[in-house]
């Protein structure tokens, strides 16, 4: 599970919540770990696409699965796009040039995974954004994680104010406080809210409400659905904003690689027991429109 980052400076009420949140929903039957060991089979014909809105192909990652091997794991799961971005970015640009039709790219401002905890607070991140952003097109900035009065450092301002030149994409690993303060500094902002804040779903539809422009993927969550059924808190806050989550797998570290499949076959099981219209809306064309439509109604 990844861990919640030593610059986390919101109360700790905030930071309770968060680690408790993150525990229980760890937890949950995102992949038996049996399944996840055995290789999985292709799609059946006619199984609903997928767009991954979560996956990371960091340095160790492509030293174990090579990008021949992580193309043919993510079409043999029936994905028909990923957002991904790595530490450092030369996995994205890895995976991309293996699959340009697949790989959607977004940059993470971190050289290394070590920078998840120092960022914030690190002029040389300004730089390498900026470098990348120079040499290569993005679809957003992130995954980056922020918390609290943390998105008011002058670090993550100027990767705010970096985005807002180009138009792009922030995904946000979360609370609410930073996404609210992301928001205000630019009111016009797409915000990918990374694994819905791992607040409860009524927190989500809260935050949905309060901004117009944010979305959620469900990356590394268990608890909207358990045996190919979705929980009913979670199924409206579907029907309230079914234009506004999209899945998605987070490959953290090189071995959730091999959940990409399994976990794709589970994320098809709950999205059955949606109204078709529904489901296609979660499942591919909300990340369809959002990241490679530039945020237009799905």
């Amino acid at each position: 599970m990844p861990s919640l980052p030593s610059s986390l400076t919101s109360s700790p009420r905030t930071r309770r919540r968060l680690l408790g949140a993150m525990g229980a929903l760890a937890a949950g039957p995102l992949l038996p770990a049996a399944r996840a060991a055995a290789p999985a089979a292709a799609p059946a014909a006619g199984a609903m696409p997928l767009f991954d809105a979560h996956v990371h192909y960091s340095h160790d990652a492509w030293e174990t699965v090579p990008p021949e091997q992580a193309v043919a794991i993510l079409r043999q799961a029936g994905l028909q796009g990923v957002l991904v971005s790595s530490s450092d970015d030369e996995g994205t640009q890895k995976l991309l040039a293996a699959a340009p039709d697949l790989v959607v790219p977004e940059l993470r401002p971190y050289r290394r995974r070590a920078d998840m905890n120092t960022w914030v607070r690190d002029d040389g991140v300004v730089r390498y954004l900026e470098e990348r952003l120079a040499k290569y097109r993005y679809a957003g900035i992130g995954e980056f994680h922020l918390y609290g009065a943390d998105a008011e450092l002058p670090v993550p301002r100027r990767m705010v104010a970096l985005a807002r030149e180009r138009g792009l994409l922030l995904h946000a690993h979360s609370d609410a406080d930073a996404v609210n303060r992301l928001f205000a500094q630019w009111p016009e902002a797409r915000v990918l809210w990374a694994h819905s804040g791992f607040e409860r779903p009524e927190g989500v539809r809260e935050q949905l409400r309060r901004h117009p422009r944010l979305w959620c993927d469900l990356a590394f969550r268990g608890d909207h659905a358990r045996d190919g059924r979705v929980d009913p808190a979670w199924r409206e806050a579907f029907e309230e904003f079914p234009q506004r989550f999209m899945v998605g797998t987070d490959t953290f570290t090189p071995e959730r690689w091999h959940y990409i499949g399994p976990h794709a076959d589970w994320t098809r099981q709950w999205l059955a027991d949606l109204p078709r219209p529904l489901a296609e809306r979660l499942a591919w064309r909300n990340g369809d429109a959002l990241l490679r439509g530039g945020g237009r109604a799905a």
